[in-house]
This record gives structure tokens, sequence and C-alpha cells, in this order.
């Protein structure tokens, strides 16, 4: 039998109850990140390391980027809002280097740390950035490339962008790399977006102008999937496919003998790793100013290692 005491008694320990979760949910930091995107394999992956260390350190993030990875002004939108929630700190990954240093620094003036991640901006202010370095993965994909052409003939790139550090840094580490083979010509750089679509049409346009093109470098996941697709497309033989990250369709490409290999990153620990510097960095404690996640080459023959199923993003 309810009493009138039993139904107060009852009603006061639920506020309590509310109260206490209140308070507790209070306590958890805030730190949103702001990705360059959601639509390839690997911010899926970079989210999911972000969450792994968001539940270690007992913090509460939110993940989100733009639809396409040239939709720079709603980027800025989305940190402007992330920047008005008054967060602990905030993870950024930069479609373009320059466009958000006003924003960046209004969060530094107001005291919330930046972590740069995937791609860093023309600034001082983050205070680390937790990323592959592109400029050496670059590299090593135009080492790769000229062994298998036998370090003669014309190649081309396509990028996915040149505002952001990640497509710099590809495209410059790539063609710096080639410097060392004098008798490897790249035709052209041509850009975009990072869309499937898009890539396909200038791989196909490229394969038109440059008949005996013996090489293609895709520097990101859409813009390899768009070069592999293109050079189905046009029949071209013997094209030599590099690409860059490691979807399903990059990864069945790479086992198909389409793609020749690929350079894959460390998405997880991409998110994992900024998530923890944005924590120490709320709490006062420095942080490293590089956070090296790492990237292997991979092809047929190693696929399988587990030192690489490790790092793949399907």
């Amino acid at each position: 039998m309810f009493t009138r005491r039993t139904v107060i008694g009852t009603i006061a320990t639920a506020a309590l109850l509310a109260t206490s979760s209140l308070a507790l949910a209070q306590d958890k930091i805030y730190i949103p990140l702001i990705s360059k995107g959601f639509q390839h394999q690997f911010w899926q992956a970079v989210k999911a390391g972000a969450d792994k260390a968001a539940a270690e350190f007992n913090v509460e993030i939110t993940f989100e980027g733009p639809d396409s990875e040239t939709m720079v002004d709603r980027q800025i939108d989305m940190l402007a809002a992330a920047l008005a929630k008054k967060p602990a700190a905030i993870g950024f990954a930069a479609l373009d280097s320059q466009a958000a240093i006003p924003l960046l620094r209004q969060a530094h003036a107001a005291g919330i740390p930046i972590i740069a991640f995937d791609s860093g901006v023309e600034s001082e202010i983050p205070l680390s950035i937790a990323a592959t370095d592109n400029a050496a993965a670059a590299g090593l994909a135009a080492e790769e490339m000229a062994e298998l052409i036998g370090s003669t003939g014309k190649v081309a790139i396509v990028a996915h962008d040149q505002t952001s550090r990640t497509g710099i840094d590809r495209r410059d580490g790539f063609l710096n790399q080639m410097k060392d083979y004098p008798n490897i010509e790249v035709v052209t750089v041509q850009y975009g977006g990072g869309d499937q679509l898009k890539s396909t049409e200038l791989t196909k346009a490229i394969l038109t102008a440059n008949p005996d093109l013996k090489g293609i470098f895709g520097t990101n996941e859409g813009s390899a999937i768009g070069v592999a697709n293109g050079v189905r497309e046009m029949g071209a033989k013997d094209i030599v496919i590099i690409g860059y990250d490691s979807g399903r369709a990059q990864t069945d490409a790479v086992r198909s003998g389409l793609m020749a290999g690929a350079i894959t990153q460390n998405p997880v620990g991409i998110g994992y790793e900024t998530v923890k510097a944005a924590y120490m960095a709320s709490q006062g404690k420095e942080v490293p100013t590089n956070i090296d996640t790492g990237f292997y080459y991979y092809d047929a023959s190693n696929i399988d290692d587990p030192e690489i199923a490790a790092v793949l993003y399907d």
C-alpha cells in the first residue's frame, strides 16, 4: 500500500538520482572532433579510435564532418558551432590549411586547446598534430611506382586537393621523390576533390591524352578508387596504379591485381591519439608537438600479413 510519505520519498529519491546523473554528466568533459568528412572508410576508422579513447579517458566526444571534402565553408561552420559550446578542447582536421585560422585564434584566446589530426594548418596554434608523415609515405609510393615501371616512362597524379596539408604533402612527397628518377616524367597532376566519380573522369581524360602512360598515383581513398575505375572503364593495359588508404574497394583492387599496391595509414591510431592529446591538454598537461601514427605499403604479397591486416580500414 502506497502512502503519501511513500510517494514523497519516491519523488525525492528520483530527484536525487536525477541530480546525481546530471552532476556526473557535467563532470564528463566535452571534446568535439571536426573531421574532413565521413564518407570514406578511413574516417569511420578514425572515429572508432576516437571512441576507444573517449571510453578510456571518460570524456564525451562528437565526431562530424561535411558531406564532401570540398566543402570548406561547411567545415568552418561546424568548427564555429563546436567553439560556441565552449568545449574543453577541440580536435580539428583542416580541409583548408588557412581558412580556419581566424576561428582557431578565437579558440586560443578562449583558452581552448586545439589538437590537429590528419591534416594541419598554417599556424602554431594547434598544440599537437596526430597524423601520418604524408610526405614520406607518398615518397615511398613514388619509389614503389618507379620500381614497378622500370624507372622510366610517364606517370600522373590524381590528387584529392591542393589546399589541405595532406593533399599538398602527398603530391609534393611523390613529386620530390620522383626527382631521383630522371627518366620518369610526371606529365600532370589533376585534382578530383577525393570524389570517386570526378577522379574516374579525370583518369579517363589523362589516359586519352597520354596513351603511353605507365602509372598513376591516387592520393586518397576516393582518388585511388576513381583511378582504378577509370583504368578499368578505358580498358587500359599495364597501367601501374598505386593508391593511398585501404578501404574495402582498394583492398579488393589490390587482391585482384587491378591496383599494384597502396599506402595504408593507421586511422584508429589517429583517432585515439587525437582524443588522448586533447584530454591531456585540457588537463593542463604537455602533449607531443607531433604524433606520428605510422604508415605501411601493402600489395598482394603482404596484404594478409598480421602487421598489415591490423591497419586496414575494411
